[in-house]
């Protein structure tokens, strides 16, 4: 029998939490459900889940601040953001801080697990063993690691490392907005598109040593890497 899946859900709403612990569950997920995010990060440092739905608002400790908490430590892990607020700099920080999707209240328990299941498989991605060369840098990409010349090394996030590797993989050529956005965000729509914008700009202050090195955006298109 193939190992389930551990998920740990924090959602201070019992009722609501209790539904999406029993549905999960009859997909075979093993589901640690935590009503507040001080007892979730509890849960998660001891029980190491392999994926996070967190409600944004809770007591003690919101999904936010949990969120940041746990990239300090995990930069992989999958995270899923729950909530009720619909200002786009609500959605876009989430992304910011680390979330991978995120649900509007109210949604449908179907769709959270294709949610779930889609975040599970990109994380399986296929990491690559290439080092690779581009301008005054060397790029790690499995210990993503950036490294200028020969003495300053910068550590990326993961979605960093992967956007990066994309862009060195198509230099000098457009990569397709769209194409990028549902290969690592997993949908195309506005949110994922302005968290994108976020990690271009980190990027680019990253590279900014290497005045022979930018990434532009092709108004309507993309991004691409020139080198």
């Amino acid at each position: 029998m193939d190992k389930k899946t551990t998920i740990l859900l924090a959602e201070d709403e019992p009722a609501l939490g209790q539904i999406i612990k029993e549905s999960l569950e009859t997909r075979n997920f093993n589901v640690l459900l935590c009503d507040n995010g001080e007892k979730a990060y509890g849960v998660y440092t001891s029980q190491q889940p392999e994926l996070l739905v967190l409600d944004v608002m809770m007591p003690k400790k919101d999904g936010f601040t949990l969120a940041k908490e746990v990239r300090k430590a995990n930069d992989t892990i999958p995270i899923i953001f729950l909530t009720a607020k619909s200002q786009t700099q609500d959605v876009v920080e989430g992304f910011s801080i680390g979330g991978n999707d995120y649900l509007k209240k109210p949604f449908s328990i179907e769709e959270l697990i294709v949610r779930i299941h889609n975040l599970l498989n990109r994380t399986k991605f296929q990491k690559t063993s290439e080092v690779l060369q581009f301008g005054n840098f060397t790029f790690d990409f499995p210990k993503q690691i950036l490294q200028y010349k020969d003495d300053s090394c910068m550590q990326l996030t993961h979605r960093e490392a992967h956007l990066l590797f994309h862009l060195i993989k198509n230099k000098n050529q457009v990569l397709d907005r769209s194409v990028i956005l549902n290969k690592l965000w997993g949908n195309d729509d506005f949110f994922s598109a302005r968290s994108m914008d976020v990690f271009i700009t980190k990027l680019r202050k990253k590279l900014k040593a290497d005045e022979n090195i930018q990434i532009i955006n092709v108004r309507g298109f993309g991004y691409k890497l020139i080198c």
